[in-house]
């Protein structure tokens, strides 16, 4: 039987690419960073791509790309923030694997994120209030789109034993 992937969605900041790293080794299973995969694809950088193309470019990428890795099997896969926001992206990567929401509160994330300025999203001067309005947003998306949701306020390893168990 062919390995079912395992999609991390979850807010910017939650540990996805982190706890996936560490899921894929666990496991035996490959790891992959969708905005890391794009950002191969296209040569640039995801902040240059929103730059340059703007979002509606990177989403087009982004479905794109869901698309490609649901064919695969085997696959831990860290969605980016806005992946699972989008309904198509959801029907895709679900029939592939089983989708895991990494759940943060709204305060850890801004104190995870308040240095950080590779967020396109984010790059502005209420940063604070746009980032608690889009978790606002997104969060109710994710948690329609999860199999299963993990407190990920846990170490990384922790998050991801507890992924492990529960899978």
């Amino acid at each position: 039987m062919k390995q079912k992937n395992i999609i991390l969605c979850g807010f910017m900041g939650c540990g996805k690419s982190t706890v996936g790293a560490l899921l894929a080794k666990k496991t035996g299973m490959s790891f992959i960073d969708l905005d890391s995969y794009i950002e191969k694809k296209e040569n640039k950088t995801v902040s240059k791509i929103f730059a340059d193309s703007g979002e509606d470019y990177f989403r087009a990428l982004e479905i794109e790309a869901a698309r490609e890795l649901s064919e695969r099997n085997g696959l831990v896969i860290a969605a980016g923030g806005g992946t699972l926001v989008f309904r198509e992206n959801v029907e895709v990567l679900k029939k592939s694997g089983r989708i895991v929401l990494l759940e943060l509160p709204v305060e850890t994330v801004a104190k995870r994120l308040e240095n950080d300025t590779t967020r396109p999203l984010l790059n502005r001067p209420d940063k604070d209030e746009a980032m608690r309005e889009l978790y606002n947003k997104r969060l109710p998306l994710y948690r329609a789109a999860a199999d299963m949701i993990v407190n990920a306020d846990d170490s990384p390893m922790q998050v991801c034993m507890e992924i492990i168990r529960n899978l």
